[in-house]
């Protein structure tokens, strides 16, 4: 069970104060041990930029919790590199999450919800899994950063997740696509195999395309549909979309 602890708003005010001029991996490694970020876990996605963070947790503790939600639609190339990246890290506590058996029998027998409502399949595929893995955590690492939209542009180091009592870590906030590039570079850290095959953002199979070079890297996620986040952050249960809190 997570510790009883202030509420995260002051916690999460108390952090940015005490890091906020901390390069990345400086913000990672107090987190990781400051009282007030509590027991964290990263969620991890194993896409595109995802090997930036693993490898910081690797350097820094390789114990740490690394969740990933299998949702049973992703990328066959996804499930390779989740494999290959785990034992190249050596992640000491990888935990894969994946939906109740039960609800997806009852919700999604077909397995065709995503055609007609992508929300309910996020919701059923990654959110739920996610909160009960999340459970008895204090907060989570993202790989969130400003550069990813216009309601992440004032993302901050440590934000209060509203509802659960968590808190969020973002120790990329600051960080440009250069920044990403140079640190995989200079790690010659492995990418992820569909980037170079036109998939800048990838997610499940069923609902990501290719991106033009013209095109916003995301704009391959549900393409047609009027939706641009997964709901992997989430408020009070409930699916936030881009332009709202989270």
């Amino acid at each position: 069970m997570p510790m009883q602890r202030s509420d995260p708003t002051s916690r999460v005010q108390a952090l940015n104060a005490r890091y906020r001029h901390h390069a990345a991996s400086d913000v990672l490694a107090h987190a990781l041990s400051d009282a007030d970020a509590g027991r964290l876990a990263l969620v991890s996605s194993f896409g595109a930029e995802s090997v930036v963070l693993l490898h910081m947790i690797a350097v820094l503790r390789r114990d740490t919790p690394v969740i990933f939600v299998d949702t049973g639609m992703l990328f066959a190339e996804t499930l390779v590199y989740q494999h290959e990246l785990a034992e190249r890290l050596d992640l000491r506590d990888l935990r894969i999450v994946r939906a109740n058996k039960a609800d997806l029998q009852s919700e999604d027998p077909a397995r065709v919800l995503h055609r007609s409502n992508p929300d309910a399949c996020c919701d059923l595929r990654k959110t739920r899994p996610l909160a009960r893995a999340l459970e008895g955590f204090d907060g989570w690492i993202t790989g969130r950063k400003r550069y990813q939209g216009p309601s992440r542009a004032a993302l901050d180091f440590f934000e209060a997740e509203p509802g659960t009592g968590r808190i969020k870590v973002n120790p990329l906030a600051h960080w440009t696509p250069e920044d990403i590039r140079t640190y995989m570079d200079e790690n010659r850290l492995p990418r992820h195999p569909l980037v170079a095959r036109g998939y800048p953002s990838i997610g499940c199979q069923v609902c990501t395309t290719r991106v033009a070079d013209h095109e916003d890297p995301r704009s391959g996620r549900w393409r047609g549909h009027d939706k641009t986040e997964c709901g992997i952050h989430f408020e009070n249960g409930r699916i936030i979309r881009q332009g709202e809190t989270a």
